[in-house]
């Protein structure tokens, strides 16, 4: 009798399921509510960069304001190309479709990689090591990384098989697993040491939560991403560029864009003190 009810109550859920899927409605009401979660989260970014421009006018573009700007801008986007995203999924060449579908996720990845690069400066300043080549390799790396892209792009709009759709999704997915390492790396080693220093201050137990916080969300955000990627690579039913699969966007892009990117805003909101920033690294 139990076993009936449990199958009857999976019917229902699967028979949901497909119903809201194909549901024209239901579509425009799940990537609609995502473009406004996207879009609350780029003003607020927006905000965040303007009062942080207020403060500290005078030294330009640090990696706090142009981290905030990322984040503007790859929020803003996502919510632009979820309110047309029906207009989107009817252009053609599709490899346009792929384009603005994933350019915001690889924007995405150099917002936060801008995160590790900021931890490893400290870091390795904190050891009176030299940090002369870590912003040429944060460069050199974001690149690489855009140009294997494009490439991957331009080859499957010369030749749009399955196999290169697959490659090229295989490929964003170990990029997002690579990002998940380098939070681990440099923010757990940020943290440990961090750990190791007694803490006689209320803002040195926040900074050391504010670390430990952040490379939790974003090692379990990128990972996550790389799982859900390689899925959608060679599941038709994980796929998430096609209209019919509204409830999958909104569970995918919730935790790995949306929560992620609130929280760590919200840990990060603190700003600046006027004067006397040691910490502060302009982006020249």
């Amino acid at each position: 009798m139990a076993s009936s009810s449990a199958v009857l109550a999976l019917r229902s859920a699967s028979d949901w399921w497909d119903e809201v899927n194909n549901s024209s409605m239901w579509q425009d009401r799940i990537f609609h509510a995502l473009s406004l979660l996207f879009g609350l989260i780029s003003v607020v970014a927006l905000i965040q960069l303007a009062r942080i421009e207020c403060r500290v006018p005078e030294f330009g573009w640090t990696t706090q304001k142009v981290f905030h700007f990322l984040n503007f801008l790859v929020n803003g986007v996502r919510s632009l190309v979820f309110v047309f995203r029906r207009g989107i999924q009817k252009i053609n060449p599709v490899i346009l479709q792929h384009i603005l579908l994933d350019l915001p996720g690889l924007a995405f990845f150099t917002t936060y990689a801008l995160l590790v690069l900021f931890w490893a400066e400290i870091y390795y300043q904190a050891r009176s090591v030299s940090t002369d080549g870590l912003r040429p390799s944060f460069y050199t790396i974001n690149a690489v990384v855009y140009v294997i892209q494009i490439s991957l792009w331009l080859v499957l709009w010369w030749r749009p098989i399955q196999a290169m759709i697959i490659l090229s999704k295989l490929f964003f997915a170990g990029v997002s697993f690579f990002a998940a390492l380098g939070f681990l790396l440099y923010g757990g080693r940020l943290f440990l040491m961090l750990k190791r220093f007694p803490v006689e201050s209320k803002g040195r137990l926040k900074k050391l939560q504010e670390v430990g916080y952040v490379t939790t969300i974003c090692f379990l955000c990128f990972l996550l991403r790389c799982i859900m990627i390689c899925f959608n690579a060679f599941d038709k039913g994980a796929d998430l560029d096609v209209l019919d699969h509204p409830i999958l966007n909104f569970i995918y892009y919730l935790f790995v864009e949306i929560l992620p990117s609130a929280l760590v805003l919200f840990i990060l909101r603190k700003l600046p003190p006027k004067r006397g920033i040691t910490q502060y690294h302009p982006i020249h």
